[in-house]
């Protein structure tokens, strides 16, 4: 994969607004890992090789499984494995991101989280969705792909 544009550097103002939004959401009161399953899962959606590498690893940084890990595309057939917030948090990010935000879906949310939670939640959803549109865009180079280009 060859990058097309190094975005940060070409509008570094840009990318700082977006890093204040990230900053802020892992200092919201959402648990951090829980934001983190969120990102590699929307990111797994959208197909983001750059974001699902930084999230994976950031998640095995804080501990998680392999065996969990490596079930978040499929956790809706490995429910036992996650949380029932968890749970919730990924199906309302599959949701958001698919633009598909049913009634049963909100509810669901609603009922697990405060409205600031759920606001923030979805913060963080729309964001991970903006970051992963730069990445494929400009071909960010995952840190796997950046350390074979390396040697």
């Amino acid at each position: 994969m060859t990058a097309r544009l190094d975005y940060i550097h070409a509008s570094p103002e840009g990318y700082k607004a977006f890093g204040g939004v990230y900053t802020y959401l892992h200092n919201c009161g959402l648990p951090k890992l829980l934001i983190d399953l969120v990102y590699l899962r929307v990111s797994q959606i959208n197909g983001c090789a750059f974001c699902i590498d930084m999230h994976s690893r950031d998640l095995l940084k804080q501990g998680l499984a392999v065996d969990k890990l490596v079930l978040v595309p499929v956790w809706h057939e490995a429910r036992e494995v996650f949380t029932a917030r968890e749970r919730i948090a990924l199906a309302f990010a599959e949701a958001v991101t698919h633009c598909d935000v049913c009634d049963a879906d909100y509810a669901a949310a609603g009922a697990e989280f405060t409205d600031k939670e759920l606001a923030d939640l979805t913060y963080g959803i729309a964001l991970m969705n903006a970051f992963n549109r730069l990445g494929i865009t400009f071909r960010a180079t995952p840190a796997a792909a950046a350390s074979k280009i390396a040697q």
